[in-house]
């Protein structure tokens, strides 16, 4: 028996990346997993490629976390389908990098809007389920980028939003058996970094290595490094913590 045999664990922005490995690890170890993405077909074709065991089940499911009715409808959906909610996980997210002066309210509102409102709005959504039934666990995901980088003040402030929020959850939902932390990547070897990489002109490999020696550990993450480390902390092992912020990087920010 995996550590989540029973229990049901949402991801959103999870047709890809960071996303789909955590999902994959979930589902690697019990849990039936609801993959949230905008993209309805996507989320349902990652949901299919699930290894799932014990009889536990995936879907996909279509949802426009930064819209309220949208992020209720999805955890109601999965509740319904799945039998209920367990762990969630914000994870959905997008970059629309620019320095201050070039980057345009556009830009600044997507970003918050997906990545800090999403948060907050699939948050709310689901934590009436984990209040009346005395349990439930909160993964954020932030960033090494919430302390500041270069061409992404809107990213880097909500990345550092979602720090503050999980630290303020932490203090308001820790009596009703609700524990809220937060996972902050480092350089993952994504699709979005591969974004990065064509958006600076590099090559990807070149990107990744200079990215892999800027670190003491000397290579890149996985989107396997950080299911690693939200698996845990949705786990039961993490009871006793809450409220925190974990920086999985490769000791990048050590310096």
């Amino acid at each position: 028996m995996g550590r989540f045999a029973g229990r049901v664990a949402v991801i959103t922005g999870a047709a890809r990346g960071i996303g789909f490995g955590t999902a994959v690890r979930f589902a690697e170890e019990g849990a039936s997993v609801a993959i949230l993405d905008l993209d309805e077909a996507a989320a349902a074709e990652a949901a299919a490629k699930l290894p799932l065991v014990d009889g536990a089940k995936a879907i996909g499911v279509g949802c426009n976390v930064a819209d309220a009715e949208s992020a209720s409808a999805a955890v109601e959906r999965v509740v319904a389908e799945l039998g209920g909610i367990h762990v969630l996980v914000n994870n959905a997210g997008v970059t629309r990098d620019n320095l201050l002066f070039k980057m345009t309210e556009v830009d600044w509102d997507l970003v918050m809007g997906v990545h800090l409102k999403g948060a907050f709005l699939m948050t709310q959504a689901a934590q009436k389920h984990f209040v009346e039934q005395r349990y439930g666990k909160v993964v954020n995901i932030s960033s090494t980028s919430a302390l500041g980088n270069r061409g992404q003040a809107n990213y880097s402030a909500a990345k550092m939003g979602i720090q503050g929020f999980t630290r303020t959850l932490g203090i308001e939902l820790g009596p009703f058996g609700i524990n809220v932390n937060a996972v902050a990547p480092g350089f993952i070897a994504t699709e979005m970094t591969d974004a990065t990489a064509a958006r600076l002109k590099m090559d990807v490999d070149e990107f990744r290595r200079l990215s892999a020696e800027a670190n003491p550990v000397k290579r890149v993450g996985e989107p396997a490094d950080i299911a690693a480390a939200v698996t845990f902390l949705a786990s039961d092992e993490a009871s006793y913590i809450t409220g925190q912020t974990l920086y999985v990087d490769g000791g990048a920010t050590l310096g």
